[in-house]
């Protein structure tokens, strides 16, 4: 097989998995190591991946790339939405007790099915949250007693972060916080890609007494720029797919309960 065939193939791995490793490469095409990284490095150098540890991801997953939360609304939507049927089953209708929602297309959806939660003994469940489009799902449900956390929108993601943001946060014990995040991995734990939303959601962890995080399988194994938990410090990851061993393992170590949607 030629360079160009090769390479053409690379690519067509990454529109599919979103990620290649040297050493399967390597086993596929039964070729050396040093020639899979030079193809690497001829695709990179095109723009068409990034080099990581051991093999390379799309170029479209660099860690302050980030998406317009509009235009996210549609990526694996079945996969959310079988995660938010996970994440539902810890609000049955004699929860009583309250609720802090994150920003993003998971807890999005989330949102609008707590929009039709029903108590079983006519009680209020207290939800709060750090998004105008969460706030706007809820607001008709009169058995919710809804919080708005304040500060500056960020409108790629519909966030409200800043300093005033996370200062309300630390002064809240919510019981449950529900949060999304772009990555989370073995040696970096959860990563955001904005510095500010990373503090709110690190505030947010920190602040229940159960934090949990709904991640699909894409957002498995990936690294973002900005840490804002390690694996340790959180309780439950909800997710369509099996971990890697390494990660896997990592959950494991941390005491982390893994749910499957």
């Amino acid at each position: 097989m030629y360079a160009t065939e090769r390479q053409e193939s690379i690519a067509l791995a990454l529109e599919a998995a979103g990620r290649v490793s040297v050493s399967q490469l390597a086993a596929d095409f039964d070729v050396t190591a040093e020639t899979v990284r030079r193809d690497l490095d001829a695709l990179e150098f095109a723009g068409i991946l990034r080099r990581v540890h051991g093999g390379a991801v799309a170029a479209s997953r660099g860690s302050v790339t980030e998406v317009a939360i509009g235009e996210r609304r549609s990526e694996r939507h079945a996969a959310k939405s079988a995660i938010v049927d996970a994440a539902m089953r810890m609000l049955p209708p004699t929860f009583r007790g309250s609720v802090l929602l994150d920003a993003g297309t998971t807890t999005a959806l989330l949102a609008e099915r707590i929009a039709a939660w029903s108590p079983s003994n006519g009680h209020q469940l207290t939800v709060i949250t750090n998004s105008m489009q969460n706030l706007v799902a809820l607001d008709k449900n009169p058995h919710l007693d809804l919080h708005l956390v304040g500060g500056r929108l960020r409108g790629l993601t519909g966030a409200l972060v800043g300093t005033s943001t996370v200062a309300q946060l630390e002064a809240l014990r919510p019981d449950i916080a529900f949060l999304g995040t772009n990555g989370i991995s073995a040696g970096f734990g959860l990563s955001t890609p904005d510095e500010l939303e990373g503090a709110v959601k690190s505030a947010m962890v920190k602040s229940a007494r159960r934090a949990v995080v709904l991640a699909d399988g894409a957002k498995l194994d990936q690294e973002a720029l900005v840490r804002f938990a390690a694996l340790d410090e959180i309780d439950t990851l909800v997710t369509d797919e099996v971990p890697g061993p390494e990660l896997l393992e990592a959950l494991t170590l941390a005491d982390v309960e893994v749910l499957y949607a």
